[in-house]
């Protein structure tokens, strides 16, 4: 979900002192809030649903929307009011923290470079930094992210199998897809494949290299199989994505 959030602003960072007990309603908020817990905890009640904010996890607030909170534990949350496109307006959402000391120190990066007006880009990339760390932190399943990152470095390898990314993991074959798919809703071939069609995309588009060219540094090692594969998927052989997509100025 972070990774398509596309940040137009981020408006104000501060810090709320919450006491314990404390309840109040937040109608219509006027923009998204990423709020962070130093010490307490704070249930968010919205649409009959709730949402813990405390040191393992990182609420998104939606804009637009009417919700109310209580002070289950006194402490102290930081926040960051930002706008944005790509996320849902209505719902909260949820985000794991396993190192909120990291986070915290991002937070106070932008807070001290909120002083400064025409800091604009770097408060930016330092939010997108944050948004990163927290993406990585709420990743999908732990136990997957070797093959992940193995995938990523070595999709264009026409040899790579389950079993060498199950190694990665350091689980069986079987368990390794049985979790993959859970996960994914995807099996680890199919998200492969994806990997290396969107790699073609990118180099057909380019219009440096011959089609068999381009199957061979996506991990192809058929030209035919890719041009099938390819079709399938965009219902566009690799020539006429090319001529669609061809990208010939800067």
């Amino acid at each position: 979900m972070l990774n398509q959030m596309t940040v137009l602003d981020v408006k104000q960072i501060f810090t709320v002192f919450s006491p314990a007990g404390r309840r109040e309603t937040i109608e219509n908020r006027r923009t998204y809030g990423l709020s962070f817990c130093q010490e307490g905890q704070i249930t968010y009640l919205h649409q009959g649903k709730q949402v813990v904010s405390d040191c393992s996890h990182a609420v998104i607030l939606p804009q637009g929307e009417t919700y109310s909170l209580r002070g289950d534990r006194t402490g102290v949350f930081p926040v960051i009011n930002f706008t944005c496109t790509g996320l849902p307006g209505h719902t909260f959402l949820s985000l794991p923290v396993s190192n909120p000391a990291v986070c915290l120190r991002e937070f106070e990066k932008l807070r001290a470079l909120s002083l400064f007006e025409d800091r604009r880009a770097e408060k930016l990339s330092v939010f997108y930094h944050l948004l990163d760390l927290l993406s990585a932190q709420s990743f999908p399943c732990e136990t997957l992210r070797p093959a992940i990152r193995y995938l990523e470095e070595h999709y264009q390898e026409p040899e790579l199998t389950n079993e060498i990314l199950a190694r990665e993991c350091a689980v069986s074959g079987v368990y390794f897809r049985r979790l993959f798919v859970r996960h994914y809703r995807m099996t680890p071939r199919q998200y492969l494949i994806d990997l290396r069609l969107n790699r073609a995309k990118q180099l057909l588009a380019e219009n440096a290299l011959k089609i068999g060219a381009v199957a061979q540094q996506c991990g192809f090692s058929n030209p035919y199989h890719f041009c099938r594969l390819f079709k399938e998927k965009t219902a566009l052989t690799p020539t006429e994505y090319r001529r669609q997509n061809r990208i010939s100025k800067i």
